[in-house]
């Protein structure tokens, strides 16, 4: 009877397994219903520059910078003499279009509108072609309408679009001023604050006050533009379709108004069922964007001389081919991410595309050598935080290998300063914006709460993947002592760490950590790869040897029998081992595949229900880690079952704000950050296929 029982119960579990697996089918066959950003990019160019919708539709919330601070952009729309609101909320009375449809794109973020007998696109439009770093760098957005009836009648049609003065400005007290020049016969509009304190501050919670916003029409016809209070402005448009004759130049410096705008309208004129198109550019001239050891650094599109109308004039110019060379571009890396990790994950990653580049500014030194510094958004503020690159780094090594090169570069630089005196890597070089030596911890004074094998074998790890990218080490031989001295130290501390912190240092101080050590034993492996490709093959053969039977001793260390500890003497805990993906990544092999397979397995029994925690201590998970950790996955199914979860998370998440990377598996709710660049980290799938990495970082040579 007992056996009969256990066969009874296993064909009852076999059917559910069976009709489990068909409805899963089912759901896969299903279309996946559009994506609910936590919050959708409009402008996103640097960590000033970077405006945000945290809201379901356009008219729900005003725009905010990545901070949460209003950073106010409006946009109506006036059809047969009534006007519609279709972003911003600052209106007191009128009606809004209705929005049907929202696209997240790498480049482009494309909203789409319907009602009153029309149909209307509005598309804010970055090129950021990673491959050419001249556009890249440009702090310029186009804001782009199609209009189309859409009921077999002709209508009548104007757009109204506005810029507030809380985008020159880091508090509402601040004066401000504008103006308005011409371009080769169009109008600019240009503000900003009327004290300019250029890189006077630093710190996480700010917005910049200096530099000047400019707005210009793609074309004059039926254009017309003013600088004026924003009451006056669109209750102008919306009475009459046209905006006030003069500007009001007697509101600008008042402080506390937050209210003064850059305002275009365009008159189209009757429309029928052909699309008719307009565009405003949109930019920021920083001037000044980066203070690098007391040096005042130029942007990089500045760096031969060009100024803020050489930039406006160049993007109209080029408007169209870039359009073109953007949308292409967005077909191709989004199919290539579907192909790679599905659907959901191509989503994720479009979403993360503009936002890893956002908490970038990309910097040219005094002898024209690009620098490009993350800032540790809402984490505390560090300029070029080695922990911040790591992460980001298969954004990169697959988009292009100059930029890594370009955050690298002031890191190695300062190393190799007598001011540095560690044997150990910096974790950063100072507060956003001003990159003048590191903050975090102990700073230049002490070893208290350093990173020392955390930032050490980071840096080791980052260069010998750019020299496989690369296909030489040429870059890393350049600072061959300091490399030297750091997988030293990984040599001697690295196999059982002390107690110390790790990147993830919001969990506190942990000593013997299992993944901090995967990192050293990694590290020194990739150290002997560029021993090996710099000519030194005794080097190499010793540090082979050495990660060898480091990567022996950590399995007995780290067993805990269908899984690997999070720390050596903690039995019955568990982590996310995501540091292994670079030992498939760098095609070092020190650890057989049977670690990957018994914590892949493990994993599955440990998911919440956004996700994989980053161990057994809470139930917090990190973005980026979460990825590397599928891309262990031996194949597609496993990866997309740990992708799913995140998934689920990015469209039901209560926090409304630019992806945070850290996050409850339970709740769905923000733990903290949010716009860093580490969400770059997503894109290490792509890296796993060797012909999708060749071809992405073999585009990376332009933009000289």
């Amino acid at each position: 009877m007992a056996n009969d029982a256990v066969l009874k119960r296993s064909a009852r579990l076999l059917r559910f397994g069976a009709l489990a697996n068909v409805l899963a089918v089912a759901a896969l066959a299903q279309p996946l219903a559009p994506v609910r950003p936590p919050a959708v990019p409009l402008v996103a160019h640097d960590p000033y520059f970077s405006i945000w919708s945290m809201a379901d539709r356009l008219t729900d919330e005003g725009t905010a910078h990545w901070t949460g601070k209003p950073n106010s952009l409006c946009a109506l729309v006036r059809v047969d003499g009534k006007a519609y609101q279709v972003m911003g909320r600052e209106r007191t009375a009128g009606a809004t279009l209705e929005q049907v449809g929202l696209e997240v794109l790498p480049t482009r973020t494309i909203y789409r509108f319907a009602g009153a007998g029309i149909q209307l696109d509005l598309t804010f439009f970055t090129p950021a072609l990673p491959d050419d770093l001249e556009v890249l760098s440009r702090p310029l957005t186009y804001i782009e309408w199609s209009v189309a009836a859409a009921d077999g009648k002709d209508h009548e049609v104007s757009l109204y679009f506005d810029a507030s003065s809380e985008l020159v400005v880091n508090t509402a007290d601040q004066p401000v001023e504008w103006s308005r020049l011409r371009l080769d016969g169009q109008t600019v509009l240009r503000m900003g604050s009327r004290d300019q304190p250029v890189l006077a501050k630093r710190g996480d919670d700010l917005r910049i006050d200096w530099g000047y916003l400019y707005l210009m029409a793609g074309q004059p016809d039926g254009t017309s533009a003013v600088a004026a209070p924003h009451q006056e402005a669109r209750a102008a448009f919306e009475s009459t379709g046209k905006l006030p004759a003069s500007d009001d130049f007697t509101s600008a410096s008042e402080p506390r108004r937050g209210n003064a705008v850059l305002a275009f309208a365009f008159d189209i004129g009757k429309v029928d069922a052909r699309p008719v198109s307009r565009y405003l550019m949109m930019a920021y001239d920083d001037l000044y964007s980066i203070e690098y050891f007391q040096r005042r650094e130029r942007p990089w599109w500045r760096r031969n001389g060009a100024g803020a109308i050489d930039l406006l004039r160049a993007a109209r110019n080029e408007h169209d081919a870039l359009l073109d060379r953007s949308k292409a571009f967005d077909a191709e890396l989004m199919a290539d991410l579907r192909k790679t990790g599905g659907e959901e994950y191509a989503r994720l990653a479009a979403l993360a595309y503009r936002q890893t580049l956002a908490a970038h500014k990309l910097a040219a030194d005094a002898d024209g050598a690009a620098m490009y510094f993350p800032k540790e958004n809402f984490s505390n503020g560090c300029i070029a935080t080695v922990d911040v690159i790591y992460p980001s780094s298969p954004f990169t090594l697959l988009f292009n290998p100059r930029l890594l090169e370009a955050q690298l570069r002031p890191v190695l630089e300062y190393a190799a300063m007598p001011r540095w005196r560690w044997p150990f890597a910096p974790h950063d070089l100072g507060t956003y914006p001003q990159a003048n030596g590191q903050v975090y911890g102990g700073g230049e004074r002490t070893e208290v709460n350093q990173m020392p094998v955390e930032e050490s074998g980071n840096m080791l790890i980052m260069l010998a993947a750019l020299a496989r990218t690369e296909g030489n080490a040429a870059f890393a031989e350049k600072f061959w002592p300091q490399l030297t001295k750091w997988a030293g130290y990984l040599k001697e501390k690295g196999l059982d760490p002390e107690n110390q912190l790790s990147t993830d240092d919001f969990a506190g101080h942990l000593a013997r950590n299992a993944n901090l050590s995967i990192k050293a034993i990694v590290a020194l492996g990739a150290y002997g790869m560029l021993c090996e490709m710099t000519g030194r093959p005794q080097d190499a053969a010793l540090y082979r040897k050495t990660s060898q039977d480091f990567a022996r001793k950590w399995m007995e260390l780290a067993d805990d029998g269908d899984h690997y500890r999070l720390a050596f003497d903690k039995a019955g805990t568990w982590s996310q081992k995501y540091n292994l993906v670079w030992d498939k990544l760098l095609g070092l092999n020190l650890f057989p595949e049977e670690v990957t397979r018994k914590e892949i397995a493990f994993y599955e029994t440990k998911f919440n229900k956004y996700g994989l925690p980053l161990d057994n201590r809470k139930d917090y998970t990190k973005l980026d880690w979460l990825v590397w950790t599928a891309t262990l996955a031996g194949g597609q199914a496993d990866f997309e079952k740990l992708i799913a979860p995140a998934y689920r998370w990015i469209n039901e998440t209560p926090t409304r704000v630019p992806l945070t990377d850290w996050y409850d598996t339970v709740t769905g709710k923000q733990q903290g950050f949010q716009a860093r660049s580490v969400v770059g980290g997503v894109f290490v799938k792509m890296l796993a296929d060797p012909a999708m990495w060749k071809k992405y970082a073999g585009r990376g040579t332009g933009g000289q």
